[in-house]
Order: C-alpha cells, then sequence, then structure tokens
C-alpha cells in the first residue's frame, strides 16, 4: 500500500453533484494505467482494463467520489449563511467543525445563542465565514454553492483517518488495484460513481451503460466496536476486509458470498463477515440493474462514520486491495 502520488484523493473537494476536482485527479492518475476512459453524465469516470481473451466476462468494480455535505440557501444581513444538506450528516457532530466551499472560502458551524442548550437542529444553524455584511458574504459564497466538513488526512502507523474516508477510502482501494494489477482473464470496469449519497445514482447510471457480468462495491462499512455503543453491523476495526453479507439495500447471494471467502481463506487475507443494520451502497444499484447482476460487496470497516474523524485502520485497507485485486485474478462464480 503506498499513499505517495495518491493524497489527492483524500483532500480534493468532491460533495454530491460536484465531484470534478476528485475526478480530474483519477483520471489524470489512472490515464497509463488502463486501456479506455469513459464519462458518466452524471459525473461518473469509469476506467477500463481490458483482457486479451476473446469474450472475457466483465467485472465492474465501484466506489463512490461524492462525500456529504451542505448547500447555502441563504445569507443573513449580517452575513451568516444558512443550509441545508447534501446527503445525511448527524447535527450532534456540526457545531464548531470547520468547513470548505469549492472555491475555497473557510468557515464554521455555529448555533444561534438560545439553542445552545437544546438539542442541536440543522434550522439553527449558520455557517460563519467572517464576513460583516450580506454583501460581503455574498462576494464569497453565493447561494447554491457547496461546502463539506473539513479535516486533513492523518496517517498513523495503525489508522488513517480524516473527514472525507467515506468512500474516498474505497476509491484508494480501486486505484491502489488498478496499480497492481498484471494480467487478467476478466474484462475490469473501475467505476469512480458520482452522486451515490443522495441515492446511488452514478452507480446506477454507470451500471445500466455498461451491463456487467458481475459486479463489487467497494465501500466504507460501520465499525461497531465503540465503548458501549449499538452493535450497527458486524466488522471491527482491525478485522480484516469486510465481505457483505446484507445491508438495507441489498442481500448477497450465498454463491457470491462463498466465492469471496474462499478467495480470502486460500490466498490468508484477513476477513470477516459484514452485515450492516443501517445504510445503503452501490451494490443496489449494481444488482438491480437492467435484468439484475450477480453483485456483492467489499468493505472497509470506519468508525464515526459521516463526521468529520472518520478513522479506519491500515491492516484492514491492505486486505481489501488483496482481496479486490483477488478477485480480478480468480475465475469467477458465473
Amino acid at each position: 500500500m503506498n499513499i505517495q502520488g495518491k493524497e489527492f484523493i483524500f483532500s480534493e473537494f468532491g460533495v454530491s453533484g460536484r465531484e470534478e476536482q476528485v475526478r480530474n485527479g483519477i483520471e489524470k492518475f489512472a490515464s497509463k494505467l488502463v486501456d479506455e476512459i469513459l464519462y458518466d453524465v452524471t459525473g461518473s469516470l469509469i476506467c477500463v482494463k481490458k483482457s486479451k481473451r476473446k469474450e472475457p466476462r466483465r467485472v465492474m468494480i465501484a466506489a463512490h467520489m461524492d462525500t456529504i455535505g451542505f448547500v447555502a440557501t441563504y445569507v443573513d444581513e449580517k452575513g451568516f449563511l444558512r443550509f441545508a444538506e447534501v446527503g445525511e450528516q448527524p447535527e450532534a457532530y456540526l457545531l464548531g467543525k470547520r468547513v470548505v466551499f469549492e472555491n475555497g472560502t473557510v468557515g464554521v458551524i455555529g448555533i444561534e445563542r438560545r439553542e445552545h442548550e437544546k438539542k442541536p437542529v440543522l434550522e439553527k444553524m449558520f455557517i460563519d465565514i467572517g464576513a460583516r455584511s450580506r454583501d460581503e458574504a455574498l462576494e464569497r459564497v453565493k447561494i447554491g454553492e457547496m461546502c463539506a466538513v473539513y479535516s486533513p488526512l492523518a496517517v498513523t502507523q495503525s489508522t488513517l483517518s480524516g473527514g472525507w474516508m467515506d468512500d474516498r477510502i474505497g476509491c484508494f482501494v480501486l486505484m491502489e488495484v488498478m496499480e497492481q494489477l498484471g494480467k487478467t482473464p476478466h474484462e475490469i470496469l473501475f467505476v469512480f460513481s458520482a452522486q451515490e449519497e443522495v441515492g446511488l445514482r452514478g452507480a446506477q447510471t454507470s451500471s445500466y451503460r455498461l451491463d456487467p457480468d458481475i459486479g463489487i462495491s467497494v465501500d466504507a462499512t460501520a465499525s461497531s466496536d465503540l465503548p458501549e455503543g449499538e452493535r450497527v453491523g458486524s466488522c471491527v476495526l482491525g478485522g480484516g476486509a469486510g465481505i457483505k453479507i446484507m445491508d438495507k439495500s441489498v442481500i448477497v447471494p450465498k454463491r457470491l458470498v462463498q466465492h469471496l471467502l474462499g478467495i480470502a481463506e486460500k490466498r490468508k487475507i484477513l476477513h470477516q463477515q459484514d452485515i450492516m443494520s443501517a445504510g445503503r451502497t452501490g451494490a443496489q444499484a449494481i444488482q438491480l440493474s437492467r435484468g439484475g447482476v450477480l453483485t456483492g460487496g467489499i468493505s472497509v470497516p470506519v468508525r464515526y462514520l459521516h463526521t468529520a474523524g472518520e478513522m479506519c485502520a491500515v491492516s484492514d485497507v491492505k486486505a481489501c486491495i488483496e482481496l479486490v485485486r483477488a478477485f480480478c485474478e480468480e475465475e469467477l462464480p458465473i
């Protein structure tokens, strides 16, 4: 695993529907590693690695580029911005957090003084960009511009943490596999999808267009190992690559689960079974495309999902890279 040269994936702006900066960085990275690059009208990027087989199977490996964020909806006379959600973000984690707009403007999320002792609600919050008037604020941020809570990437010997791990860590896995993958019997369709956080849109349109024989969604999954925390899933930090069994949107066919478990066991890849009681992934969109696609998921366990400090284990990321690469190299269960 080598982060050098791929740091941009964790820092480029990419709120749902505004993924251009992320997409441009991935395209530049992939241009010398794949045979063809395609674009989707939703903003998704498709990187194709072809096979020398006469009639290869088409394997779609997808991770989403977008992150949750906010859109400016109103500016008051004092220059404070009101906002709405783009995707879902827990209000309890927002107060005092720094946000960054696509144009680089930085602000801080505050709340009306009378609301400090109450449960925080989005309607009572604002973004303070340091403006002294409405006109000054509008010079920096226009109505309709988007922003996201931002926390720079922090790397330790055992963990990665930052604000946009969901699902830039999945994009990083795909980039690593793209770089490491040699000959493959299949045509590999690396899909970096757009607008996942607002309805799995890029995965849906891309899978319909590509009509793959089989698909894998690589995404973050909730790590259920916090002290006295709710068991929202079965994965834990440090437990290895999550092989998806089900989430709220998909139940993975048994033969594909067994195939992935078999690969992990044969290659001695650290792994665990991923059952998530909340949340959806792009696997749903791929599985329901056209007449249906055999679809599974490989997950990176992440603590503090949809916050400014999402955290994952280096060992789990490495295991996911190994498992996705192995899946691309092995014969398929179809």
